[in-house]
């Protein structure tokens, strides 16, 4: 979306073998569990007319054998990629097979996608695609692979008959900033009222170049909309991106950046100690539209994401949901003291307190910013 890379082949093409292994190395140096692959299989270069994906057709220059081979050497998974384009019938007509080919392969995760307008002007919400939709996901089951669906229909219940339902999108996603002049502040705090009661969402949230000053930048960047004149950017400080994979729920959360946003970045470390697979939940503080607290706890440890909308502000929290008896190691990402999404949004600062549950935080946020904490219990 940055045109820094595409997803046909040329000389930006992004989804190669030699791209591919690089951030699987990257994923297992960071102890991230998978890696999520666009623009890999034929179909892409008639993007924009009639979409016709071939499954299990890699591009030239993406050797899916030896990637799943590099892969596996690495202990690290791949997610897969199905995109539409809204061409149901052609999916459908694949669907047993590409599911089959990358069972075999080892890869039992699939991103799915439906960008565009759907057949005979079928309503993306209506009974056509409501089936269809059923039809994916028995599949997926069949073939012991869960999904992360984009341009999803509405959460309906079904992840308690098909708990391989793993996550889906249902909203204003990450990459509408890179589009328009984005989603405003308050949008994060709208989400946990609103689309987040149906189920996870993948907001695919956890962006640090926020002005996208490295990609507009990079010798490989070329436009392919209007964004600069948009003035496409985050709307968000980097505290409230990393506050948003907690706030933000999902099973199966990403770090949507280029890896050399990452790369060397101390903030990043919260991405490495947390654990999306959450067994608690709880909703400390909000109003919708102005501020949410959460806190999760996954095995031993508890991720807290605090985030605000266009109004800086403090709220105290207590720590009541630690285990008693036990002591914690609070590493706190919290917003800098002159942080501002609009004028200063990657001014941050790391902190660390030990804690129990008799404490009390006070979290501060800055206007459109956020504060995300670990709390790691420390041995006795």
């Amino acid at each position: 979306h940055l045109g820094v890379e595409s997803w046909v082949i040329n000389d930006r093409h992004g989804a190669t073998t030699e791209n591919a292994k690089r951030y699987i190395d990257f994923a297992a140096a960071n102890h991230i569990e998978a890696v999520m692959f666009e623009g890999w299989n034929e179909g892409w270069e008639n993007w924009g007319g009639t979409q016709n994906f071939d499954y299990t057709r890699p591009y030239a220059d993406f050797n899916l054998q030896e990637i799943a081979r590099y892969a596996r050497e690495k202990g690290i998974e791949i997610i897969g990629h199905h995109e539409t384009g809204g061409n149901i019938p052609n999916y459908e007509n694949q669907l047993d097979k590409a599911y089959q080919w990358y069972a075999d392969l080892g890869i039992h995760s699939v991103k799915t996608g439906y960008a565009g307008g759907l057949p005979a002007g079928h309503n993306h919400h209506g009974q056509y695609n409501v089936r269809h939709y059923r039809n994916v996901v028995k599949t997926a089951a069949k073939y012991h692979t869960t999904l992360d669906v984009h341009e999803p229909i509405k959460d309906t219940g079904i992840r308690r008959t098909y708990p391989n339902m793993m996550t889906r999108e249902g909203a204003r996603g990450m990459e509408w900033n890179a589009w328009s002049t984005g989603n405003p502040p308050s949008h994060h705090e709208l989400l946990p009222f609103t689309r987040l009661l149906s189920g996870p969402m993948d907001y695919t949230p956890g962006i640090f170049d926020i002005l996208y000053e490295r990609a507009k930048h990079s010798p490989f960047r070329k436009k392919w909309n209007s964004m600069d004149s948009k003035g496409c950017r985050v709307n968000t400080t980097l505290a409230k991106q990393i506050a948003n994979w907690v706030v933000i729920y999902s099973p199966l959360q990403m770090a949507a950046d280029m890896i050399e946003n990452y790369e060397g970045h101390p903030a990043f470390q919260f991405f490495r100690d947390f654990d999306a697979d959450c067994d608690w939940s709880e909703a400390l503080a909000g109003e919708p539209g102005e501020f949410v607290v959460i806190v999760r706890k996954a095995k031993d440890k508890y991720f807290l994401g605090a985030t605000t909308n266009e109004e800086a502000r403090t709220t105290d929290i207590k720590l009541d949901f630690l285990e008693k008896g036990k002591t914690y190691k609070a590493t706190i990402y919290a917003d800098g003291a002159n942080a501002d999404w609009e004028t200063n949004p990657t001014s941050y600062e790391i902190l660390e307190k030990t804690v129990t549950t008799d404490d009390t935080l006070s979290i501060r946020m800055a206007k459109g910013g956020g504060q995300a904490i670990t709390f790691i219990p420390l041995e006795k």
